[in-house]
């Protein structure tokens, strides 16, 4: 959008379709919330007003301000209740580029407020153009709105982009928002050079504010270049207007220089404003370039020759000092006014919202907050690994170690077969017993069952979610080799650095998980085959065990080794109730975890965050890192301590076990062990089987809640997987269908043969005003005889760097007319018209006259063609 009457820019809103985003918040709110969404039918009203008002704002009045804010500070809000995709496609046409009609469609929070903040931005610039600039007040009142638009889409650019996870469109791009930004603070500056001229400021310090403009529209034109989105008019605009401030910055440091008698420095300095408004003229060609602008450039170079006629009579005539050359010319200082102002209702939208606040009430206040939800998985899965890993964890390994070291001992196979040398151990019968009431094998049988379900149904989904990754994946690399890299230059998914790179990670990650878990599979279910012919014989009945163990020939236990097997039974004892009292603490503590439901602590944690205002920005589960550590200190600080003090006694039981088997030993051998090793081996190998069993059940039950939980990640996995493929997909056919269009330098080939083919006839009925499409120059001097090139550059490279020294625009060899340079747009430029002075070949003269180009060698036709030129000489 240009303003036409004053030669500014102001960046056009984009366009929202209607949506019911009530709607998609009410739906999200009955599948994921345990509220019921009638509960916030006024705030569901609210918001849909608020998007409504805020969408519609079309137009530059100060009550749309108000709107745009109060809808974007509420979008903050409910960002911190509800997740980004909350299942409302929001619709908007972009506001620049070659593709405003064709709609970006995401599910996406983040991407309706970026839209809403652009249009903030907008509409301040607009409000800035339709300021009355013809006094003091009205040019302070545009300055201000351009300071705030600039400062709105740097927030925009630095704050909201980044979390956009997903490719922004391209007017909001870095180099879109940038150009943007910087165009904007040219105006802004422009406003403030406006008003010093207008209350007759020193020249000096007007010199100052006019380089800072020149400097500012250089920059927004630079990130134009490198934008897809801001058109050929704008960059042109913008390098006219950089030019123009830079030879109105000489122009008054020339009036300085007069006021010092610095005549030399005078001249030069006009000199170089004269070939920086040349250049800026150069930019009118194609009509790129509005009326103002033009007149503008016009009376500047009308009044810069005027005074540099006069100063180089003057200095030739009366004061005969030396021209300062333009490497001597000291660079122009600068005075910035212009500075982006974001409004605090943007940066800090939080504190605006509130019962009293300026935007209204907070809504959907009783609805449990997103980030709660989150923050509560998060302390479950933490209790849980705290629970299952560093307690029931350490506590069964504590169990394993201490059945080895029985195992090892022989126990208590070996005093059992001394105390109960015929018929089954009372130990035997409770232990055989517990294996037929479990069904011990048919249950195992079915855990595995179970657990290949679990595992076949987790690895289907999370295939599934791999297979559409490389679905996409062999799109993209399809069309990456059907248009080219150089064309087809959006990143690949496995390095698109807001979903591509993660999910991909998460791939490898899953692929291990699968595969260390078989491995465990594997392991147990060989553990199991192995125990599985005497866990049998256990579940079997009496008789079945009686015939596997042996009696002992041996039927009373000799005096000398009663006192052994008595400290032996009884450090086993305590042993088996050191073991038995942890089972009771293992189910004591879950039961515990259980219980430990956190939502309501946690809900009024969050409410004190948010009263307290400890948090500047929404809440985020980070926000409860501290309130997650003072409670599992509290609940399980004991329970980690009892896991250390279980280990010390463990230790000490079993040195005493050790050195009491010692002695059993001994007292064994020197009695003799006739008829007993049989016994003794077979109920040994009972036991070792009972205490397979446990081991067995503990395994099962640890792979049941690792597959149930990894069905839980790769099913978030999948809808990430299908969410991002499906958005990849809507990408690729946008920019399949962009870069199917007729290219536009095609186009202009074709107008430009049209061209070709009517410039003789048009020539010959003297139509000779007929301005032409400029095409790039090779040479640095075109022929005045060679054809004209009609084809338009779409964009043209601006003047550099950002920061122009703008003592230095013209080559050294000359002063008022200073050559082309390259590449640049060759005009029909050697058209004689009544503004133009006549120029005579004179060698001698030619550091004021160009050197006459070289003739072609066409001959000539002997029709005069004005494309020549009149020659004298």
């Amino acid at each position: 959008m240009q303003n036409n009457s004053s030669g500014i820019l102001a960046v056009p809103f984009r366009k929202g379709t209607q949506l019911s985003l009530s709607s998609a918040i009410k739906q999200y709110i009955s599948t994921k919330y345990d509220q019921h969404p009638d509960m916030f039918r006024q705030d569901l009203d609210v918001i849909e007003a608020l998007r409504r008002d805020a969408v519609n704002v079309r137009e530059a009045h100060p009550s749309g301000v108000r709107k745009l804010q109060a809808y974007a500070a509420q979008l903050v809000w409910i960002g911190a209740k509800f997740p980004i995709d909350i299942g409302a496609d929001f619709t908007w046409y972009p506001s620049l580029g070659y593709n405003i009609e064709r709609p970006v469609v995401h599910n996406n929070l983040q991407f309706e407020r970026a839209n809403i903040v652009y249009n903030l931005a907008a509409l301040y610039s607009q409000l800035a153009i339709s300021s009355n600039r013809n006094d003091a007040d009205g040019l302070k009142t545009a300055a201000n709105y351009f300071n705030h638009a600039a400062g709105v889409l740097t927030w925009l650019k630095n704050e909201i982009i980044p979390e956009l996870r997903t490719t922004p469109p391209d007017d909001m791009d870095e180099h879109t928002l940038e150009s943007l930004i910087q165009l904007q603070l040219a105006q802004s500056q422009e406003c403030f050079w406006m008003r010093a001229v207008m209350d007759r400021y020193k020249d000096a310090s007007i010199a100052k504010l006019a380089a800072r403009v020149s400097d500012l529209y250089n920059l927004a034109g630079e990130a134009a270049m490198h934008s897809e989105a801001i058109s050929s008019s704008w960059i042109h605009h913008m390098s006219a207007k950089h030019h123009h401030f830079a030879a109105a910055a000489q122009y008054r440091a020339a009036c300085e220089c007069l006021e010092r008698r610095k005549y030399g420095e005078e001249v030069a300095r006009l000199r170089d404003a004269v070939a920086c408004v040349t250049e800026g003229l150069k930019e009118s060609r194609g009509g790129y370039l509005s009326r103002i602008v033009v007149e503008d450039l016009n009376s500047l170079k009308r009044r810069v020759e005027d005074h540099l006629q006069r100063a180089e009579h003057d200095n030739d005539m009366i004061y005969l000092n030396p021209v300062t050359p333009k490497s001597e010319l000291r660079i122009l200082e600068r005075a910035n006014m212009a500075i982006p102002r974001t409004p605090a209702q943007v940066s800090s939208p939080l504190e605006y919202i509130g019962d009293k606040g300026e935007f209204g009430p907070a809504l959907f206040t009783k609805l449990v907050p997103y980030s709660v939800h989150l923050a509560v998985s998060i302390y479950e899965e933490r209790r849980d690994r705290m629970v299952n890993q560093n307690i029931i964890g350490e506590l069964e390994v504590l169990n394993e170690r201490m059945y080895e070291i029985l195992s090892s001992l022989n126990l208590p196979g070996s005093i059992q077969a001394f105390e109960k040398p015929l018929g089954l151990p009372g130990a035997l019968v409770q232990h055989a017993e517990e294996i037929r009431q479990a069904d011990a094998i048919n249950r195992l049988q079915r855990s595995f069952a179970d657990i290949d379900k679990l595992r076949a149904a987790d690895m289907a989904v999370f295939e599934e979610g791999s297979e559409l990754l490389r679905a996409e994946e062999e799109e993209d690399n399809r069309l990456r080799m059907k248009f080219g890299t150089d064309r087809w230059t959006r990143p690949e998914g496995r390095n698109e650095p807001t979903q591509g790179a993660k999910l991909w990670k998460q791939v490898t990650e899953a692929e291990g998980w699968f595969a260390n878990s078989a491995s465990s599979d594997g392991v147990v279910r060989e553990k199991f085959y192995s125990a599985e012919p005497t866990i049998a014989i256990l579940a079997g009945p009496d008789r079945a065990i009686m015939d596997f163990v042996p009696s002992s020939r041996r039927t009373e236990i000799p005096e000398t080794l009663k006192p052994a097997i008595g400290r032996l039974r009884s450090i086993y004892n305590d042993a088996m109730r050191l073991e038995s009292r942890r089972r009771r603490k293992t189910e004591a503590l879950r039961e515990k975890a259980r219980d430990d439901d956190i939502k309501s602590n946690i809900l009024a944690e969050a409410a004190r965050l948010e009263r307290n205002q400890t948090v500047a920005t929404a809440i985020v589960p980070a926000h409860f890192e501290d309130f997650f550590d003072r409670r599992l200190d509290s609940l399980y600080e004991p329970d980690l301590e009892m896991v250390q003090k279980e280990d010390a006694e463990q230790e000490k039981l079993l040195s005493d076990l050790i050195r009491a088997n010692r002695e059993f030993e001994s007292q064994k051998k020197m009695a003799g062990d006739k008829g007993n090793r049989e016994r003794e081996q077979a109920l040994q190998k009972l036991e070792n089987a009972y205490y397979k069993y446990k081991e067995l059940t503990s395994n099962v039950e640890v792979g049941r809640k690792f597959y149930n939980d990894l069905s839980r990640i790769v099913g978030n996995f999948r809808d990430s997987a299908r969410t991002f493929a499906t958005e990849r997909r809507r990408e690729a056919h946008m920019l399949e269908d962009e870069l199917n269009m007729p290219p536009l330098n095609n186009l202009s080939l074709s107008q430009r043969d049209h061209v070709q083919q009517q410039v003789p006839t048009s020539s010959r009925n003297g139509a000779s005003n007929y301005q032409h499409p400029t095409q790039p120059q090779v040479q640095a001097e075109a022929s005045y005889h060679g054809s004209q090139s009609a084809a338009a550059p779409p964009r043209r490279q601006v003047q550099s760097p950002a920061e122009a020294h703008i003592q230095a625009w013209a080559p050294a060899s000359e002063t008022v007319a200073p050559q082309p340079q390259q590449p640049r747009a060759n005009p029909v430029q050697h058209i004689w018209n009544q503004e133009m002075p006549l120029k005579f070949s004179n060698p001698s003269s030619s550091s004021s006259v160009s050197p006459a180009p070289p003739h072609s060698n066409k001959p000539p036709s002997g029709t005069w063609d004005p494309n020549s030129g009149i020659r004298f000489g």
